[in-house]
């Protein structure tokens, strides 16, 4: 074989060599961009199943079975039960102007030798109360109308006096239905039953919707007003959560203080929604969660939740190597934090509270930076969202008088409309979103004002039915 032939044999042996390890570098890079891919999507996965209230925004009832249990608290070393030595309580006696009726009782005869005695009171008697619901607590009044003729040929018939409704029931059985409904959550169902059963009173289901339609129209003026009175409150917790309106998604806001509740059902969870109830720009600070529904609102008049960041922190420090750490970091700051929070609550010193605080601001900032630059997209993105946000989250050092740095006010107030949507499943029609929103904004209201829902409703149909003002909401 002649040289040339030869180097040309080598040379096209080198070539097809070149490039079939070209070609196995490709399907090796292939390979490695696919194994991190699925690398990456099962991280996502194994994290998704391990979501539960410890990690993430879910309701401690969503918890799967295999859930890390929450850690126990410290054991305090007591028995179970009234300690040793604590002060007792009992049920006070009512006052005499309270007592209906009074039963006395004398003694016939002597305990020891058995003779008759006389009725002559030897010292105070010792007083027994017996609380009892009557045996029937509603009462059925039959207005006549009478007609009378004129001599001129008209026919005239009385009407009901001010005050007395067209309707078949009474402002009292209005608001006891309501306040059953609305404050105890029961259904329309329970609900005539329990009415026909301790009241007497027979209703149907439809009854039970149209009184509530009644109430709903009773509460329109007092629930206008809570919007507005909400929209100029210095400070405003707010929170949504889950509606359904005939099977359809819709979403309950509300917007609370430590003196009203305000709730409203929209169709959207977008910042439209949140600008109706809290106002284009509120003067006030919205304490929140990240939720994109208010990143219009100023992050110098924002305080976000810190219970939130610390279930996302704990999704952090759940995943492997650098993120891992990173997170439990993260974790450790924030125990910081509500650790000085808890001091301020005894000391109160606002200044004592920034200054115990700085350290871990520049501590925190510096790992958020950190994260920002790390490889996994999720962690990065939410240490750059709370760089981004960072006035937001210490808010409540200049104002802790006016907002805490968690938003469990809201979280308090929401859980009560929560149970009940988990009860009956929403509503059917536009005018039931309307009451349902109404009734829970007097209901929370009335809770938070430390007031009688069932009184006030009492006064607010009594007034309707009279065609008077309705009382309002945001005064007690």
């Amino acid at each position: 074989m002649e040289r040339a032939e030869a180097e040309a044999i080598y040379d096209a042996g080198r070539e097809a060599v070149v490039g079939a390890l070209v070609a196995l570098a490709g399907q090796v890079e292939a390979l490695l961009e696919a194994n991190r891919a699925l690398t990456g999507r099962l991280e996502r996965l194994e994290e998704r199943v391990r979501r539960s209230s410890r990690n993430s925004s879910l309701p401690p009832s969503s918890d799967p079975p295999g859930a890390a249990p929450r850690p126990p608290k410290p054991a305090s070393g007591r028995r179970r039960g009234g300690q040793a030595g604590h002060p007792g309580t009992t049920r006070m006696l009512a006052p005499p102007e309270r007592v209906d009726e009074l039963v006395e009782h004398w003694p016939e005869r002597c305990g020891r030798c058995g003779r008759g005695l006389a009725a002559e009171a030897a010292g105070e008697p010792e007083r027994h109360q017996l609380w009892e619901l009557p045996a029937l607590a509603v009462t059925v009044i039959e207005h006549r109308l009478h007609a009378c003729r004129c001599c001129c040929g008209q026919l005239t018939r009385a009407r009901l006096p001010a005050g007395v409704p067209r309707s078949p029931f009474g402002p009292r059985l209005h608001a006891a239905v309501a306040t059953l409904v609305g404050r105890h959550r029961l259904s329309r169902r329970d609900t005539a039953r329990l009415v026909g059963e301790l009241f007497g009173c027979p209703l149907s289901t439809g009854a039970i919707d149209a009184i509530l339609g009644r109430v709903g129209a009773a509460l329109a003026a007092p629930y206008l007003e809570l919007r507005e009175t909400i929209k100029c409150a210095p400070a405003v917790n707010a929170d949504e959560t889950g509606w359904a309106l005939a099977g359809r998604r819709r979403w309950l806001w509300g917007g609370f203080t430590p003196r009203i509740a305000v709730f409203s059902l929209e169709a959207t969870r977008g910042q439209a929604a949140a600008k109706r109830l809290l106002g284009e720009s509120p003067s006030g600070i919205v304490c929140s969660d990240r939720w994109s529904g208010y990143s219009h609102l100023p992050a110098e008049r924002r305080q976000l939740c810190w219970a939130h960041l610390a279930r996302d922190f704990q999704a952090v420090a759940e995943r492997r190597g650098a993120e891992g750490r990173l997170g439990r970091a993260l974790r450790r700051e924030t125990r910081a934090l509500f650790a000085a929070w808890d001091a301020y609550r005894a000391h109160g010193e606002q200044a004592r509270l920034a200054a115990e605080l700085a350290p871990a601001q520049e501590r925190l900032r510096t790992l958020l930076e950190r994260g920002a630059r790390g490889r996994r997209p999720q962690s990065a993105a939410l240490c750059a969202t709370l760089l981004s946000l960072w006035p937001a989250l210490w808010t409540f050092l200049s104002a802790p008088q006016l907002v805490q740095p968690t938003n469990n006010l809201a979280e308090r107030c929401l859980r009560p409309a929560v149970i009940q949507r988990k009860l009956s499943f929403g509503n059917d029609s536009e005018r039931g979103l309307r009451t349902t929103e109404r009734l829970l904004s007097a209901s929370g209201t009335c809770r938070l004002q430390g007031r009688s829902l069932f009184a006030y409703l009492c006064q607010a149909l009594a007034a309707a039915f009279a065609d008077e003002p309705v009382p309002s909401l945001t005064t007690a």
